[in-house]
């Protein structure tokens, strides 16, 4: 290999640098060597391999109370007054019972307190999960020949008139209601969702997520939110119409909205505009004073409280037939195994649920250890979420995962460790254990006004499409894309959607990417683009070609096309000609075939070719990142063809990966640093240029001396 100009120098000289010919180990003694790290078993490598699956282990023996643990106390508590409101709106979206939703958020916290390798992220209910949810249940619900999920008008009627009609035609199981039948659907929902979380994490699949780019997951919460929007709205205006299920779910609760609006209920009209009005000035006073307040304003729980006196000593329920939340109970219910059957039965519809979970999780983790200055584990976050949701499934729960707008609380409020999640994980057990049938008035519309506003944050990153459209019209397309199709099909198209999209998007980043000619910048041993940049400097005969991309099977024909229409020269038509033409037509005996060595020439055809202008083109290979068979195959006939017209190929700043793989696909020598390898690849462009120029000069004293 040549010998750069910008090598370094010792004493005076140049300095050869080569490169280590590399060890490669057989695929046995690989295998081996992994089995025997794997089944090596010690004191110390069980307790680091405990303390990685409990991350809790190891940094609960490093907590300094005197220094987290009043802002872990504060946080906790401002999180678990939060947690309750949410957990009882949130229970309409996945349409269970409230109490449900507060053994979620309950074990959920305990449950990552121990697994989480975040320090801030808070895990517990989420609201488009809840919304995937809902639907699956309600689909269940109606094919077991119950009606759709909690549709009563209050706590008389929690399913009893569905109930009956469900067991009278011999369809729902015998044993359960429609409360227990949906429960028994989310849990089994939960728990096919949380293995395949696990099994993630066990085969090290924590970069899947990473291909459920931003903008999808950004677009993909816009238009979920907008279908929760929709469907609240029955709720706030307190009208009773079924839930649509399937493609066009938000056109069908838009038209059937429509055609009963006069059966509006006035009591929950009025109270729906002034719980929206309270809520949203209280949001916009929190945003506008958030540096001056050390703890948020419990807004949802005042405004939930507030509601409840109101209607329970109003008695909107016997009076105005408002919808109420109905009765909670106290207490734990006995565990229960999920139903095998039902299990089998949404084993499909947990994939969408478990890869939603897992991306926001760890994406959220990463965020905020970034912005902290710590690191999280992908894998173990996995596991930890997926842990959130197998063991809580035999508890009465359903599917979790952290939630941006409880983290960006719980960090505001001077959360350090994940122990914050055991204070509000108490405060939940407070709930459940005293106060939760004090919340038996409340009407389902103020729970319906505190999941809208929390959609605000969503519901905003509209106005971010303009700038994401300036910065990536293929990204704004994936956002735009993504939530059309969640609001005019369903959330899982709209995902799959966004999915298919975004690996188009990377797929023809990398079939078209940007391929240019460079000219020297003046007396520089540096190149840039042409076309670009004024008052370069080209290398006469020499055409020095950059492809910004890796080079592959599905882009080899638009590389090709490229680089002839850059240098104006076909090189596989020009070779075919000159071939049809004859040996004599235009190159001597004496000409090499490959670039290594030009010879003796015997015709000036060899010094300039009639075709192209020029005798040298140089690759340069810094931006490739990876080559293929094809790709391999594609620079071998094209040095193939430019030798046929007496015109050098050279490569130059290949990384080691693709030397290896030109290597293997016998562009070079077998050997390291053979003739072949020491005439055709350089270490820079500039150095390539040089060797050209050189040569050609050489050509041309034998030439004449001829």
């Amino acid at each position: 290999m040549e010998v750069s100009p910008e090598c370094p120098r010792r004493g005076g000289g140049p300095v050869l640098v080569r490169r280590r010919s590399p060890v490669p180990l057989g695929l046995r003694e690989t295998l081996k060597a992994r089995l025997w790290r794997s089944c090596t078993c010690s004191t110390r490598g069980a307790w680091a391999w405990v303390q990685d699956l409990l991350p809790a282990t190891r940094w609960l023996r490093q907590y300094r109370p005197r220094e987290a643990l009043a802002g872990d106390v504060m946080s906790g508590l401002v999180i678990g007054i939060i947690l309750v409101p949410q957990a009882i709106a949130y229970s309409l979206l996945a349409g269970l019972q409230p109490i449900y939703s507060l053994y979620t958020s309950f074990f959920a916290n305990l449950i990552y307190f121990v697994m989480g390798t975040s320090r801030h992220v808070s895990v517990g209910i989420f609201s488009l999960l809840c919304l995937m949810v809902g639907q699956v249940v309600d689909r269940e619900l109606l094919l077991a020949g119950f009606g759709p999920a909690q549709d009563g008008p209050g706590p008389a009627a929690n399913g009893s008139a569905a109930n009956a009609s469900a067991t009278a035609t011999g369809l729902g199981p015998p044993d359960c209601g429609q409360d227990c039948y949906a429960i028994r659907v989310a849990t089994a929902l939960t728990l096919v969702a949380g293995i395949y979380q696990v099994l993630m994490g066990i085969l090290r699949l924590g970069f899947v997520s990473a291909y459920l780019s931003q903008p999808l997951l950004d677009g993909f919460a816009m238009g979920a939110s907008v279908t929760i929007l929709t469907s609240q709205l029955r709720h706030l205006l307190g009208v009773q119409i079924p839930r649509h299920q399937g493609l066009g779910m938000v056109v069908s609760t838009w038209l059937s909205l429509l055609r009963s609006i006069g059966q509006a209920n006035l009591c929950d009209v009025l109270t729906s505009a002034t719980c929206l009005v309270v809520l949203l000035a209280a949001k916009e006073l929190a945003d506008r004073c958030r540096h001056r307040l050390k703890v948020p304003l419990p807004t949802e729980l005042l405004v939930i409280v507030t509601a409840t006196l109101v209607s329970h000593y109003g008695q909107f329920h016997e009076r105005f037939g408002s919808s109420v939340a109905g009765d909670i109970p106290t207490g734990f219910v006995a565990p229960r195994v999920p139903d095998p059957g039902l299990m089998w039965r949404v084993v499909l519809d947990a994939v969408p649920l478990a890869l939603v979970a897992s991306a926001f999780s760890i994406s959220l983790a990463e965020m905020f250890a970034r912005s902290h200055g710590y690191s999280v584990r992908a894998n173990q976050e996995l596991l930890a979420v997926g842990c959130c949701n197998v063991l809580p499934a035999f508890f009465h729960c359903y599917v979790t995962s952290a939630a941006l707008s409880k983290t960006l609380v719980k960090t505001a409020t001077g959360c350090r460790t994940q122990l914050s999640s055991v204070v509000s994980a108490a405060v939940v057990l407070l709930v459940l254990l005293a106060l939760a049938p004090l919340f038996r008035d409340l009407q389902r519309c103020v729970l319906a006004c505190v999941i809208v506003v929390s959609l605000r944050g969503a519901l905003r990153k509209v106005r971010d499409v303009p700038q994401l459209w300036r910065l990536s019209p293929a990204d704004a397309l994936v956002w735009v894309a993504t939530a059309a199709t969640c609001v005019l099909l369903s959330v899982e198209a709209g995902l799959l959607a966004g999915l298919v999209l975004s690996l188009l998007s990377l797929a023809g980043r990398t079939q078209r990417p940007r391929a240019v000619l460079l000219a020297q910048i003046g007396d520089t041993g540096f190149y840039e683009d042409a076309a670009e940049f004024e008052g370069l400097v080209p290398e006469p005969g020499v055409r020095v070609f950059r492809f910004a991309g890796p080079l592959y099977y599905a882009n080899k024909d638009f590389f090709l096309r490229s680089l002839y229409g850059l240098t104006g020269l076909d090189a596989g038509q020009a070779a075919a000609r000159r071939k049809e033409r004859g040996p004599g037509a235009g190159a001597g005996e004496g000409d090499a075939v490959g670039g290594v060595d030009l010879g003796p020439a015997g015709s000036s055809a060899a010094l300039m070719p009639t075709e192209g202008g020029f005798h040298a083109v140089v690759i340069d290979c810094a931006p490739l990142l990876f080559l293929d068979a094809a790709g391999v195959a594609t620079l071998r006939d094209l040095r193939r063809d430019y030798g046929a017209l007496d015109i050098t190929l050279l490569l130059a700043c290949c990384s080691p990966l693709v030397r290896n793989t030109l290597r293997r696909g016998g562009f070079l020598g077998d050997d390291p640093g053979d003739a072949a390898e020491e005439a055709q690849l350089f270490h820079s462009v500039h150095g390539a240029v040089q060797v050209a120029r050189a040569r050609r000069r050489e050509a041309a004293a034998t030439d004449s001396t001829l």
